[in-house]
């Protein structure tokens, strides 16, 4: 029985009315997406209060124990390639500061989007390949003397402005889909791998990049070394086996940040599920360990639920998070199948440790352009699609609204009963009434769910229906319940 079982199931005798010391509940806020799209991350107005009554009809119970605290969250959000970037430029400004402020403002009004991917150079979803040191064939320079970020100062940086103007606290990742092709053994911004005596450059490199945009008023927060460092069939892509990658971290990238005072974190990885002894090895290592924060995953290979519960059990002293993923749906359904990419996206990483979750990309034009030739992305749907002026949300949209909206950095996991969890049930005694038994029960029908306490101290409740049928639940809190029904396929966030 694990930890959190044992937990749940001393808290479950509160059916037996034991005094709590904790302040009263109130209202239930619900928010609600339905497969129909009926209600697209919606407010409901029916009033949902908790009780001190226990309809035990009511469905299976969902225990919340904020007595059990795991890992703090960064945030949620989308990477901003420069292909979005480009599109919102394009866009009349007006238009352009109403989205963003949709997307990445914490009022009442808006989605509250929190954490940001950045692409260091081009990646696949931009118009075309480029670094910040492009240079003639044969030619070289490695003292970075033509460094500029002259492209991304038409696009990613204004966008970032205008972003950091609406939330200033937004965590920022950065990541390299390849170095400078000069740098690499085939010349070539597509495969390749990075040459040895280019270790010392390409960690300038980073220094540089980190430098000029805390110059322009953009903090990189963390940084991963290589996108997809497996994967050569992208353009721009870069293969980087894990004994190279650890010889650059300790003994050049790591003295590099500590020598230039960089206080970005370094995540390793930043590729699927499949491959988790990548990462693993690096951290075997102490002397790239004392220099990585954690790791990151994808989730197009592999399960990334296992792959993300394998390295906390190996390595808890590092964080985890969860760095890209691709949703996307057919334009015009009528239906949204938004029960899966938050279940597998959103409840399950956080469940298994992720201090985040990215998805790719927050926008494309309607046939998912911008993106490089002979290897970009081609199916890559946006969060919003931008045609000209007018925006449409898409699936993407609605999956990380559920989360950002509520669950704001700062905010900590807590425990709350999942498939498999146990708890003490009460039942009455058949030949002495007023007399009462315990059952110990096995709960294989919850709805999967995960909870965070955020740093106002109120309760956030993301269930997923992942069955057929209407379902209804319970809450329990501090002794108290709430009753809750939920449509098949639908996603419900509820918040006290």
């Amino acid at each position: 029985m694990s930890i959190f079982s044992l937990r749940v199931t001393l808290l479950a005798l509160s059916a037996l009315n034991v005094p709590f010391l904790f302040a009263q509940p109130g209202q239930i806020e619900s928010w609600v997406t339905n497969p129909d799209r009926t209600a697209l991350f919606e407010k409901q107005s029916e009033v949902i209060s908790f009780s001190e009554k226990n309809n035990s009809r009511g469905g299976s119970l969902i225990v919340i124990d904020e007595s059990q605290q795991m890992q703090t969250i960064d945030g949620f959000g989308f990477a901003l390639t420069g292909g979005s970037a480009e599109l919102l430029m394009k866009m009349n400004s007006n238009e352009r500061t109403k989205i963003l402020k949709e997307l990445f403002s914490w009022d009442d009004k808006n989605i509250g989007t929190s954490y940001l991917r950045l692409s260091i150079g081009a990646s696949d979803m931009n118009s075309f390949v480029f670094s910040y040191d492009d240079l003639q064939k044969g030619e070289t320079d490695f003292e970075l003397k033509k460094f500029t970020l002259a492209q991304d100062n038409k696009d990613i940086i204004p966008v970032m402005k205008e972003i950091l103007a609406i939330n200033p606290s937004i965590k920022i990742l950065g990541s390299p889909w390849s170095a400078p092709a000069w740098m690499k053994t085939n010349n070539d911004v597509r495969g390749g791998r990075l040459k040895v005596e280019c270790y010392g450059v390409y960690a300038l490199y980073f220094v540089k990049y980190i430098q000029a945009m805390k110059n322009e008023g953009i903090t990189i927060d963390a940084i991963t070394i290589q996108n997809e460092p497996v994967n050569s069939r992208n353009t721009p892509s870069m293969t980087w086996f894990e004994n190279e990658q650890a010889e650059f971290i300790k003994n050049i990238l790591g003295p590099a940040f500590e020598k230039a005072g960089i206080k970005t974190k370094i995540i390793l990885f930043d590729h699927n599920g499949d491959r988790p002894d990548y990462p693993l090895s690096l951290l075997n290592d102490p002397e790239v360990a004392k220099y990585a924060d954690g790791s990151g995953f994808h989730n197009y290979v592999g399960d990334v639920a296992t792959a993300l519960n394998l390295m906390h059990t190996a390595r808890p002293d590092k964080n985890l998070y969860f760095t890209e993923q691709m949703v996307t749906e057919r334009p015009g359904s009528p239906e949204i199948n938004i029960a899966n990419p938050v279940k597998n996206l959103i409840l399950r990483t956080t469940q298994n440790w992720s201090r985040n979750v990215i998805l790719w990309n927050l926008a494309a034009d309607p046939l998912n352009d911008p993106h490089t030739d002979n290897g970009g992305c081609s199916m890559c749907q946006g969060a919003i699609t931008i045609n000209g002026n007018i925006v449409t949300r898409n699936i993407a949209y609605y999956t990380v609204a559920h989360a950002s909206k509520f669950v704001r950095p700062g905010s900590v996991r807590i425990g709350s009963t999942n498939r498999g969890d146990k708890t003490v049930g009460m039942y009455e005694d058949e030949q002495r009434p007023g007399v009462f038994r315990t059952a110990l029960n096995e709960n294989m029908e919850i709805l999967p769910n995960v909870a965070f306490r955020t740093p106002q101290g109120k309760i956030v409740l993301i269930v997923v229906n992942d069955t057929y049928s209407a379902n209804s639940f319970r809450i329990q809190w501090n002794g108290k319940f709430a009753g809750i029904r939920l449509n098949p396929g639908a996603v419900g966030t509820y918040v006290w």
